[in-house]
């Protein structure tokens, strides 16, 4: 279903990672299967309930097992790693530090294969996210949905942080199942013009997706057209760095980064 959408709409590749079903070996077989699709993100997240244990734990463990999917190649980036989400249906709550120990060794482990991390964490935790941002300066860090702050602390954090990337899914749904504050939709038609300043301004600072869940066509059909909706209010330079090129610049320094290790 993936690929007829991604066809249909004129996609022409998209970050996977596992969801609700699957694993990351799944994943690593779609990406071997459609290299020119997909771009396959490993994630150990700890609402899987594979890896919720470790995260209890803080076993190291899951650190040997990153460590062996990033050495493959086949993955170029880590997440989503929901540390801090609120609960959802069919989702349960995750409430872990950023200053744990298992956080700290995903980061390591980012820094030495030169890959983003997309880290999914509530506001409620901004003063964690800063820190986290701030002790290791040169890891790109992917905020999925930009932990749906507001405009002004959104501005605030990309001033504050260049590691920082700040990505739109979930926010250009006209309705958001959680909260209606959540879009960035002024209208069903039009974005807030203090967003389309803010992401102008910083074009090489924004990406955006779909966050497919596969549930049902009908659902997925609509994010696809939400994020549509939203690039076509962008200038031509700033829509294709938000639709891929801040993306592809990202995993691109990680190959480059892998074909220069012995």
């Amino acid at each position: 279903m993936q690929l007829e959408l991604m066809a249909a709409n004129g996609i022409a590749r998209a970050v996977v990672f596992w969801g609700r079903a699957g694993d990351n070996a799944s994943v690593q077989r779609a990406a071997r299967a459609h290299p020119d699709k997909f771009i396959a993100f490993a994630s150990v997240s700890p609402e899987r309930s594979r890896y919720r244990s470790l995260w209890a734990q803080q076993d190291p463990q899951l650190l040997v097992e990153l460590d062996e999917l990033l050495q493959g190649g086949d993955f170029h980036g880590i997440g989503e790693i929901s540390i801090v989400h609120f609960p959802a249906d069919g989702f349960a709550e995750t409430d872990f530090s950023l200053a744990s120990p298992l956080m700290r060794g995903i980061m390591d482990l980012a820094r030495r294969f030169s890959v983003p991390v997309m880290i999914h964490c509530e506001i409620t935790r901004l003063n964690e996210v800063s820190s986290l941002l701030a002790n290791y300066p040169d890891v790109r860090v992917i905020w999925a949905h930009g932990g749906y702050t507001p405009y002004f602390v959104a501005r605030r954090m990309l001033e504050a942080h260049p590691n920082l990337l700040y990505e739109l899914s979930a926010r250009t749904w006209r309705q958001h199942p959680r909260s209606p504050e959540y879009t960035i939709f002024k209208t069903d038609d039009d974005v807030w013009p203090e967003w389309l300043t803010l992401i102008e301004t910083h074009p090489a600072r924004f990406l955006v997706g779909t966050d497919a869940s596969h549930r049902s066509r009908a659902a997925d059909q609509m994010k696809i057209e939400s994020v549509q909706r939203f690039l076509r209010q962008l200038s031509p330079s700033t829509q294709h760095a938000v639709a891929e090129g801040n993306l592809l610049r990202l995993v691109g320094g990680a190959e480059v980064a892998r074909r220069r290790r012995p």
